[in-house]
């Protein structure tokens, strides 16, 4: 396409790699396939030194039946998006990083999140205690709360 060169675009080098947050961000667009939450599916991946140490996706814990199979409680529910998020038996993309890591004996202190989204205040209150120093998203879904703390805690958040 004339006037439209790779180097161009977001997430690409030169060259036409990748970027490193665009190569980790399409990771998580991966992991995201992953995900069993009727209403959105996330990805999400730690990574430190270019090196992912845990991934994580949507979904209920593990050996419980998922909302694929039984049907969403939220939606039973009637409960909007970005409420009572409590109320759901799905654990998010960011916990489940954090928590892989943390049952396999990784610290995640001083890495990076990849997300398919921002996070949630609840996710953010974790990630600012497990020590991730920078935050990469891709889509839109927003918590004023969240992304507050997560400048107040002074972690980077970014959108490619």
């Amino acid at each position: 396409m004339e006037g439209n060169k790779q180097d161009d675009l977001p997430g690409v080098t030169a060259d036409g790699r990748p970027t490193w947050d665009g190569y980790f961000l399409d990771i998580v667009d991966l992991v995201a396939k992953r995900a069993t939450c009727l209403r959105r599916r996330v990805g999400a991946a730690l990574v430190r030194d270019r090196r992912i140490l845990s991934t994580g996706y949507n979904g209920a814990p593990s050996g419980l039946r998922h909302c694929l199979s039984i049907g969403c409680l939220r939606e039973q529910n009637k409960i909007p998006s970005g409420e009572r998020h409590e109320l759901c038996r799905g654990l998010h993309a960011e916990q489940n990083a954090i928590i892989q890591a943390a049952l396999h004996g990784v610290s995640v202190k001083g890495a990076i999140l990849y997300c398919t989204n921002h996070p949630c205040i609840i996710c953010s209150k974790m990630i600012i205690n497990a020590g991730i120093i920078r935050i990469v998203i891709k889509g839109d879904y927003r918590d004023d709360l969240a992304a507050e703390m997560l400048a107040e805690a002074g972690i980077e958040v970014l959108r490619q």
